[in-house]
């Protein structure tokens, strides 16, 4: 769920708006400047022609001089850097415990969690489920053993052919910047300047198109060196078994299989390291970075405070530490949980069932990514999720959202966004958003795990605003409040697989912050 990927910036848009019961044609063809990339997720189709949530329309017509109550969102995630200068003023703080003191002062079972709580410890990596299974088949049937060891033997195969294709791209890469860090004179040079090379020299004119091609990949040659090696390293690892001789967990020194076994972490909330919570940094400054104070970007939600639960390491996360996380969410206020992580095997998936139910019957919200693997999930599994049997809900405060790109149209579906017309609810915007990563730093990234807060962002305006209305409530408003999309649209990145907007989500709607505390108003006077 965490996989980025990069598109380029032109941007075609012919798209049929349905708003209440009026249709209307809303056609662009022109690139997306920068302030409006920047900002998307904001924007209004009608007015600014881009498929955002029409949240900048939200502010200036409908809460101007209103005042809402603060908003505790949980963000179960890789961690935050709460002390980034767009997050540190919106992080929650638990008023019950006095920091560094060492007491238990709450008697909720963690020390010193002044900010939330790390289920984690100092691990950042993480074998994947499957992984885990084939390592201990006892934590599952023998069905879902054989399941998971040929995805197991499909990836080791795999890796085997992405290793000789990576390093061949080293190889590229050396040679290349070699021959052009000689031609300029020095080691860095950008990809204007190697675009302006002319000459009839034959190594040179193959390495300027080859390093073309690499620098279009928007990172300086050094870092695309390290990104390749790393990838190459995990391939190593995969065809040498380490990803099965390894043991990560046993630096938090619990028993992950033990539910009642619940006093493990620590109250750091970054992680060891605090460049391995870029994931849930992004997400959470989606969902909070602070409104026009000209830093970044800007946050869905002005009214809410930050509770980080750190729980999905990389890799897939582990059953219990979901279920704690959300229950000690749940516990401390949160009224709006984002969980932008999932996996396709869970052993202990009843104990993420109950604590969602738990979440239900203290009227929380739960916002979860659908995932990146263009795939249905009416047929292929995803956890977690409200429904075991991919039919029916065992609970109403649980809503799944799909990923919307910014090319708008045919195109408007992220090309790597699950679907699903019975398990997904409703898309948002999540290609290409902009939002704070760690050490006061801001980046795009892309995929479901950005569209999931900032609808995530919206469901807390919505708590703020109108306080009185259900979980299960803002969830329906959320979904029958979108837009609709009257238009076919193309599926997984495959131009061959079209298919009506309508048909890839139970609302078959866009999320959109307008209609819905339009609709939240109304509702609330009943």
């Amino acid at each position: 769920m965490k996989k980025i990927n990069v598109y380029p910036l032109s941007l075609v848009v012919v798209a049929v708006l349905s708003l209440s019961a009026k249709a209307q044609t809303i056609t662009k063809r022109a690139k997306l400047t920068e302030t409006e990339l920047n900002r998307w997720s904001h924007l209004d189709l009608v007015k600014d022609t881009i498929p955002g949530m029409s949240v900048d329309k939200a502010y200036a017509e409908l809460l101007q001089g209103k005042k809402g109550v603060p908003v505790i969102v949980g963000i179960v995630d890789s961690g935050v850097d709460i002390e980034h200068e767009d997050l540190k003023s919106v992080v929650w703080t638990n008023k019950k415990e006095i920091p560094g003191n060492g007491i238990d002062d709450d008697k909720n079972g963690y020390i010193d969690d002044i900010h939330g709580w790390n289920f984690l410890g100092d691990i950042t990596k993480e074998n994947s489920e499957y992984e885990r299974i084939v390592k201990d088949k006892s934590l599952v049937d023998e069905k879902t053993y054989l399941t998971a060891k040929a995805m197991n033997d499909k990836k080791v195969a795999e890796a085997a052919q992405g290793k000789a294709r990576l390093e061949q791209m080293l190889a590229t890469i050396a040679e290349g910047d070699a021959t052009l860090s000689k031609h300029f004179g020095k080691n860095t040079y950008t990809l204007n300047e190697v675009n302006a090379i002319s000459s009839t020299d034959a190594a040179l004119q193959k390495s300027k198109a080859a390093m073309q091609k690499m620098l279009s990949y928007g990172m300086p040659i050094s870092e695309l060196k390290e990104a390749v090696q790393k990838q190459l390293d995990g391939f190593i690892g995969l065809l040498n078994g380490d990803n099965l001789k390894t043991d990560y967990r046993k630096v938090v020194g619990d028993n992950p299989n033990d539910i009642s076994n619940t006093k493990y972490g620590n109250n750091n909330v970054i992680g060891p390291d605090k460049d391995e919570a870029r994931h849930g940094t992004h997400v959470a400054g989606i969902v909070a970075q602070v409104r026009n104070n000209n830093l970044g970007g800007d946050g869905i939600a002005n009214n809410v405070q930050i509770l980080t639960v750190r729980a999905v390491p990389d890799g897939d996360e582990y059953d219990k530490d979901v279920a704690l996380g959300i229950r000690y969410a749940v516990d401390n206020g949160a009224k709006v949980i984002n969980g932008s992580f999932g996996k396709a095997f869970s052993p202990q998936k009843q104990w993420v069932y109950d604590a969602i139910k738990y979440a239900e019957k203290k009227d929380v919200l739960i916002v979860h990514a659908a995932g990146n693997d263009a795939k249905d999930i009416d047929y292929n599994d995803n956890f977690p999720n409200d429904s075991d049997d991919k039919v029916t809900e065992f609970a109403d405060n649980f809503i799944t959202i799909g990923a919307l790109n910014f090319e708008n149209g045919e195109k408007v579906v992220a090309r790597f966004s699950n679907i699903g017309k019975i398990n997904v609810d409703v898309f948002a915007p999540g290609v290409k958003i902009y939002a704070t990563t760690p050490k006061n730093t801001y980046s795009f990234l892309q995929g479901t795990s950005m569209a999931s807060p900032n609808v995530a962002g919206v469901a807390a305006l919505i708590r703020s605003y109108y306080p009185k209305l259900t979980a299960k409530q803002v969830k329906h408003i959320l979904m029958d409040s979108g837009v609709t999309l009257d238009n076919s649209v193309i599926v997984g990145g495959k131009a061959t697989d079209s298919r009506p907007f309508s048909a890839l989500s139970k609302s078959g709607k866009i999320v959109n912050a307008y209609n819905a505390l339009q609709m939240a108003e109304k509702m609330s006077k009943k």
